[in-house]
């Protein structure tokens, strides 16, 4: 490495994570994103005929945990390729039971419920606080959506002193042991007595309610504190989505700053890359002129508890948006120029779309473990920053083949040069492989499921991190820079490169 290495890609990146505690705050994030780099919103529920053009930036999002965002090259004509790369916005988490309110042997508690695969273990003796999406009651009688992010620390799963109880290893009860303490009962009753410091409790209204109020359900103070949040009085909550989230902040580690210490690197660091490399790909005002393909980033909700939902991977979402893009008609300025110089039969458009279009299924991969090196494949050990790793399972845990490792050589041979490579290189990220042992499983991602539903070609790939799952991650954070200019080169040649790799 150089001896002052970029840390711009990282610091930018630590920023993002920070700002994105849930799935919707990730999307908001990489909304704000995509707007200032010229992107317009468009919505499902509306026609598109008049609003998509050639040449035009555009996303959508579905549920405001999922979304969609592409850039259409001025010589598009209808049945021409898509380069695709997706993500997901989730990971593992505690969430907010529907009915939370505990207390127990003077101590308040929040009933949670574990979302996805997380170590759990990892969870205790935190800084704990809640975020989420609340449902809120207008003046006008509209229920809206408003986001919340408390700040300060007011949960924490305490372990066992080690005097009562010395079980090696270390476990617990996912039901009973797993609820934080959010304070002392005591307290909170003497709060509430503290006459002209008391906030005025709201009545709650006597009429019927199908399910007991927010302020029933939950510790009247933590309802306290979201509406405060949200900017509305406790009484106009309606409902909440909200989870727990270590309050202690994603930063740059290691002795020279090599290193990232974060929660949720799995996945927003692909999420991340991936909105950032469509972005960069862009930021010429002429990038799409003599482009005749679609550019498409999708970050879905929920693939760490499968992706079957409306807004995960095995939804509608990216085949119904692909539907409608395939069919789009060209602008007058596509003439002879475009992919094809044969007009594309509109009735089969959408299948010729996806015949010569690419899916990069983005999530985070394994970085040799120097605890535990003999839980590695001998010439499969992947490290920190040394590039995104080529994911390859041979009983398709994993989508990778031949064909697509070509293509990304030859994306990655053409990617600008991370500003610390020590190459010589004028150009070019580095690569590397991994596949698991055969006496060990195998995690999967969202691209077998989407392979299967569309037929597309599909690689798996992802930067190399330890901790996979734990509430505090670590990653490389040169790897960042090594992720976005792989995925900026991607769009930026999969039109060229596509042509040149024939199988069928």
């Amino acid at each position: 490495m150089s001896a002052n290495p970029s840390l711009k890609g990282a610091e930018d990146f630590v920023s993002f994570v920070n700002a994105s505690p849930t799935p919707f705050h990730a999307v908001r994030s990489a909304k704000e994103r995509l707007e200032a780099a010229g992107f317009q919103q468009i919505k499902e529920r509306d026609s598109w005929a008049s609003t998509l053009q050639p040449g035009g930036k555009y996303y959508l999002t579905r549920n405001g945990s999922s979304i969609v965002a592409f850039a259409i090259g001025k010589l598009w004509k209808a049945g021409n390729p898509i380069a695709m790369i997706g993500a997901h916005t989730d990971s593992p988490c505690l969430r907010v039971k529907p009915i939370s309110k505990r207390q127990n042997d003077g101590f308040l508690q929040v009933a949670v419920e574990k979302y996805g695969g997380g170590l759990w273990h990892t969870w205790f003796d935190r800084d704990l606080s809640i975020a989420g999406r609340v449902l809120v009651k207008t003046k006008d009688g509209l229920t809206v959506p408003r986001l919340v992010k408390v700040e300060r620390p007011i949960l924490r799963i305490p372990t066992l002193a080690i005097h009562l109880d010395r079980q090696e290893p270390f476990s617990f009860n996912l039901e009973t042991q797993l609820f934080p303490i959010t304070g002392l009962a005591a307290a909170e009753l003497n709060r509430q007595g503290k006459g002209e410091e008391t906030k005025e409790v709201p009545k709650i209204d006597d009429s019927f309610e199908p399910l007991a109020t927010p302020l029933q359900r939950h510790h009247p103070y933590i309802v306290d504190i979201i509406a405060e949040e949200a900017g509305v009085g406790p009484a106009d909550i309606l409902d909440f989505e909200l989870v727990l989230y270590d309050t202690q902040k994603s930063v740059i580690g290691g002795l020279n700053n090599e290193l990232i210490f974060s929660p949720r690197l799995d996945n927003l660091g692909m999420t991340y890359c991936s909105v950032e490399g469509l972005i960069q790909s862009l930021k010429s005002s002429t990038a799409l002129d003599k482009a005749s393909i679609i550019r498409l980033i999708v970050c879905f909700d929920h693939e760490e508890v499968g992706s079957v939902s409306a807004q995960g991977a095995e939804s509608n979402l990216l085949p119904s948006v692909i539907r409608r893009l395939s069919v789009l008609p060209a602008s007058e300025s596509a003439s002879d120029k475009s992919y094809d110089k044969v007009e594309a039969d509109i009735t089969t458009a959408h299948e010729q779309s996806l015949s010569s279009s690419f899916l990069i299924s983005a999530d985070m991969a394994h970085s040799v473990h120097p605890n535990y090196p003999a839980n590695y494949e001998s010439q499969h050990r992947p490290e920190m920053n040394k590039g995104t790793v080529i994911k390859v399972n041979a009983s398709q845990r994993y989508m990778t083949n031949s064909p697509g490792v070509v293509l990304l050589q030859d994306v990655a041979r053409r990617a600008k040069k991370a500003s610390y490579s020590l190459s010589s290189a004028k150009e070019g990220v580095p690569l590397q492989l991994f596949v698991v042992r055969n006496d060990s499983g195998c995690g999967s991602t969202i691209g077998p499921g989407l392979a299967a539903q569309l037929g597309v070609r599909t690689l798996d790939l992802g930067n190399p991190q330890l901790s996979m799952h734990s509430i505090r991650e670590t990653g490389g954070a040169h790897d960042v820079e090594h992720g976005v200019n792989l995925f900026e080169s991607f769009f930026e040649h999969y039109e060229e490169l596509e042509k040149k790799i024939v199988i069928d």
